[in-house]
């Protein structure tokens, strides 16, 4: 899917990845509880928000929980009109929102540019309101933006990457204000490495999480 000129943007960025990154000691959050008191920790220190809709967020959760950089993802629901929507909800493609992942970083060690770059690498940018066997809108390829630089950076690489042709289809993420992030109930949370041995994690997000380790090798919390 990706032609040779995505994957030469791909490793310039994993370049700059290995060059900015840094010693990171944070263990990500093995319960719902510990997570809210990271996050808490997070809104203390000088830490910065991204946020990703990627088709199903059990994938999306798993795989930004591997770059160094990234302190702690957040499962939930953003880009709907209905209030304090539950998963079941959601499901239903009747709220508009979309399945995000909120993604808390330190962006002395990983840029939004480079978070981008590991977006488009993690899912297929150009199914609309799909993710294989998922379909919905609440599947679509979105990216909140929290910022006027996020929306600016954002709509630069989409314009890059469809005048590149770097995908055998045009980029349809869609680019989307931040409003309310609900965050999705307790079992959501950490769920690849919970439930790692269930069929869904063993065949549709361990090989995912696989080819993203591949792209990103050099910049793996535990690759040092």
């Amino acid at each position: 899917m990706i032609k040779n000129n995505l994957r030469l943007l791909l490793a310039g960025i994993a370049l700059q990845l290995s060059a900015c990154a840094q010693n990171n000691n944070f263990t990500h959050s093995k319960t719902f509880k510990q997570m809210n008191q990271a996050k808490e920790s997070n809104e203390r220190a000088h830490v910065d928000t991204a946020t990703f809709g990627a088709g199903c967020f059990w994938c999306t959760e798993a795989q930004f929980l591997q770059l160094k950089g990234v302190l702690s993802v957040q499962s939930g629901y953003c880009g709907g009109h209905t209030a304090n929507p539950t998963y079941h909800d959601v499901c239903t493609g009747t709220t508009g929102h979309a399945e995000v992942c909120n993604i808390y970083y330190d962006p002395s060690v990983i840029s939004f540019d480079q978070l981008l770059m590991a977006f488009w690498t993690c899912h297929d940018p150009t199914t609309l309101n799909r993710q294989g066997n998922d379909v919905g809108t609440q599947y679509r390829s979105a990216v909140f933006y929290h910022n006027a630089m996020q929306k600016e950076t954002t709509l630069k690489y989409i314009s890059q990457l469809n005048a590149e042709k770097a995908f055998n289809s045009a980029v349809v993420t869609s680019v989307e204000p931040f409003t309310t992030f609900y965050i999705a109930e307790d079992y959501h949370q950490d769920y690849y490495a919970q439930n790692g041995t269930q069929p869904y994690c063993r065949f549709v997000i361990q090989p995912k999480l696989e080819k993203f380790k591949k792209v990103f090798k050099d910049n793996l919390k535990d690759s040092h």
